[in-house]
């Protein structure tokens, strides 16, 4: 028999039960857009995270009072809170003349949030922090509009700023927002720099700051100590000297702290692998965990399509009978019955590949960029076709061996 032919056959047999087949398929259906969205999801957000921590800088990373070992537990927290002092612009000064790998280090201020104000017009909860000059180099800062703080306003604590898109918008609708005038807890800041819109990260909008010179900051909002307590940012002077720049920061405030050999660290290092390790250890679990979801729903799917292609096998006794009166072999049945279990299982597969497409474009639409690999799509539609072999072995058996006298004497 044909391919083409036993293949018309296997979609005239599915057709002409629509509705059974159709709940045949739910099975299916669930399980491959399940496991597709949960795919394309995980695919999705890794890419966000690297796309986002390549915007900090591949080559730079941060020196912080904590490290993320030191929130394991409360013990951990409790522990590190008496160990780990407050960074200081001393240890900052003792890295910048000894160090020989780093290329630029600043200081920023950790954030807070306040109510800023023009005129009438106010956006509540907007972030604001304090950095040093060195900071738009170290973090590749993408003006839109004027410039970043300058050495001179940063040592004078000179009343300037430096906003997000959303706060230009917002508070200056005619566009004029450079140059113009806000205020914080009634103090007038003048604006030099805006930055280009960076849009969300996790959900959380990266356009409504405020960022002053950090002496600024540190005068102007109660010093710059516990909420308000400083970290450093540095860059390697090479993509290839990234790692010996790390461990050479890390030297540089052992020796400046004093820590004897083999003590721990009263500071952290947060490099971006670091970043990314730490997040795909938090997801990847979970997404393993929610992927055996729609495995399990994969084989109660084939046990559904197994059991219908028997009942199927049991409705067309007789048809096989008659087929096999007229010289169809064993093989010629069993490829049938194969056929339309396998072609029942790919169309399930298929469907639930456009729901997962389909579900795809919402979660872009409200979160992040999702995408499903196209190896995954050929391995969605290769273990369809496959589950569909398999739960149809058997009905496809017991139809091939029917013997055509007792097939042709069923009622």
């Amino acid at each position: 028999m044909e391919i083409v032919e036993t293949l018309k056959l296997a979609l005239d047999a599915i057709w002409s039960h629509k509705l059974r087949s159709f709940l045949t398929l739910l099975g299916m259906i669930f399980a491959v857009s399940a496991f597709m969205l949960v795919l394309s999801v995980l695919q999705g957000f890794s890419s966000y995270v690297d796309e986002k921590l390549a915007g900090i800088g591949s080559n730079s990373f941060t020196i912080r009072r904590f490290n993320f070992d030191d929130f394991k537990d409360t013990d951990s927290i409790a522990a590190a809170q008496r160990r780990n002092k407050e960074l200081t612009f001393d240890e900052l000064q003792f890295i910048k003349e000894r160090a020989q790998l780093i290329d630029k280090i600043g200081a920023k201020a950790l954030p807070n949030t306040r109510e800023i104000k023009r005129g009438g017009e106010s956006i509540r909860d907007v972030q604001i922090d304090g950095a040093e000059p060195v900071i738009a180099e170290i973090e590749k800062l993408d003006i839109a509009q004027g410039r970043y703080f300058t050495a001179t306003e940063n040592n004078n604590a000179m009343r300037v700023c430096y906003v997000g898109m959303d706060i230009a918008n917002k508070l200056f609708p005619q566009g004029d927002a450079l140059g113009g005038e806000i205020t914080v807890q009634g103090i007038p800041y003048r604006i030099v720099g805006i930055q280009t819109a960076k849009g969300t990260v996790f959900g959380r909008p990266q356009d409504n700051f405020v960022q002053f010179p950090i002496k600024t900051y540190g005068a102007n909002f109660g010093g710059l100590r516990g909420s308000r307590g400083i970290y450093f940012e540095a860059s390697a002077k090479s993509d290839k000297l990234f790692n010996d720049a790390v461990e050479e920061a890390r030297s540089l405030m052992r020796i400046k702290r004093k820590l004897a050999f083999g003590e721990k660290d009263n500071f952290g290092i947060l490099t971006p692998d670091a970043i990314s390790n730490l997040i795909g250890s938090i997801t990847k679990p979970i997404g393993y965990g929610i992927l055996s979801i729609p495995t399990i729903a994969l084989l109660v799917g084939a046990i559904v399509i197994m059991n219908i292609m028997l009942v199927a096998v049991t409705e067309r006794t007789k048809e096989i009978g008659i087929r096999k009166s007229l010289g169809a072999r064993q093989s010629d049945i069993l490829k049938q019955f194969l056929f339309e279990s396998a072609t029942l299982s790919l169309i399930g597969g298929v469907i639930g590949l456009i729901i997962a497409e389909l579900l795809g474009v919402i979660v872009t639409a409200v979160f992040f960029q999702t995408k499903i690999p196209i190896w995954a799509i050929f391995l969605a539609i290769g273990i369809s076709g496959g589950v569909g072999i398999l739960a149809g072995l058997f009905p496809a058996w017991k139809a091939a061996r029917l013997d055509p006298i007792e097939a042709l004497r069923h009622e």
